[in-house]
């Protein structure tokens, strides 16, 4: 009887082992990263920015939107002009103002995406470099790709 056993179990975990019955694997097929807009929905800006994260090949990305004083939308990369190469130029929130994280500088809603040419200011993004529309703001991937070097040391 336990030579049965046994001859029965054997059978049973050569079956298992061989994969009979199972279904073969399909190979695993690479596929391209997805190449994506970054939108923004007009509704979720306020006074107070709010910051959209983006992933582009590879490199982590934020962008920042808010609504300056006259109710006009303002977009900017989440870095600094000059303290991107930091790492530590990247921006947060105090009340209503945003301030850099390397050097300690304050902007106001209205100073975000002005582009004052270098010095400490958000990296703007200006309104010939996206799409609004009555519900979204969108920023193409391409543009988004085009700038990724700036987020190169961003920590």
């Amino acid at each position: 009887m336990k030579r049965m056993m046994f001859a029965v179990l054997a059978a049973v975990m050569a079956l298992g082992i061989s994969g009979c019955g199972a279904k073969e694997a399909e190979p695993v097929q690479e596929t391209e990263p997805v190449q994506t807009d970054l939108v923004i929905p007009v509704n979720e800006v306020t006074e107070t920015a709010k910051f959209y994260p983006i992933t582009v090949d590879g490199t982590d990305m934020e962008v920042l939107a808010v609504r300056d004083s006259e109710g006009h939308i303002r977009t900017a990369f989440n870095t600094c002009q000059s303290c991107y190469t930091s790492g530590n130029g990247r921006y947060a929130v105090e009340g209503t103002d945003l301030v850099c994280q390397n050097c300690g500088f304050h902007f106001t809603a209205d100073q975000v995406g002005a582009n004052v040419g270098g010095g400490c200011s958000p990296w703007a993004i200006s309104a010939d470099e996206r799409t609004e529309t009555a519900e979204a703001i969108t920023i193409a991937y391409d543009f988004l790709a085009s700038s990724k070097n700036i987020f190169a040391n961003w920590k």
